[in-house]
């Protein structure tokens, strides 16, 4: 029962298994949940926030257990990294822009930080790669997510500062 729970959790009940682009769906996927949660359902930043630091540790745990036997250690169907990567950028912009935004606004930013976060997740700029390569455990397969995200947030912060 433990492992099928895990095995649900690890790749987001099923999306991983998803034959072509498992990960893209994963960042699409993420990318609608966040925007439902955020603006259709006025979830706090604070609590999101919380949830995704929340997932990111037990994701340490569940990813390991997950691919203790694999010789894989980063197997495609493990898509939660995706999930965490996806979240940081958009939680901290629900965060630095909190209150009422137009909707046009928000989704032109949400679809940006979906491209960024995809485009650093698969070409893994340093430090991105340095996980990827050097990890072979849990800690890799979610922190080259974590570094790609955190790229995201730097490139949107960069373009607020240039055009403010």
């Amino acid at each position: 029962m433990f492992n099928k729970i895990n095995y649900l959790f690890v790749t987001m009940f099923g999306i991983g298994n998803i034959k072509k682009i498992p990960g893209s769906v994963a960042s699409l996927v993420t990318t609608l949940f966040l925007f439902l949660l955020f603006h259709i359902f006025n979830i706090s930043a604070d609590i999101i926030l919380i949830c995704i630091i929340l997932i990111f540790f037990i994701s340490i745990y569940a990813v390991n257990i997950f691919i203790k036997n694999l010789d894989n250690k980063d197997p495609k169907e493990v898509v939660i990294d995706e999930f965490i990567g996806q979240s940081i950028p958009i939680c901290l912009y629900e965060v630095a822009h909190e209150g009422a935004k137009e909707t046009n606004q928000v989704l032109t930013f949400y679809f940006i930080m979906f491209i960024l976060f995809r485009i650093f997740d698969i070409t893994k700029p340093y430090p991105v790669s340095y996980y990827d390569k050097n990890f072979k455990n849990s800690l890799g397969v979610i922190m080259d997510d974590v570094v790609a995200g955190l790229y995201v947030v730097a490139v949107l912060v960069l373009y607020m500062v240039i055009t403010t």
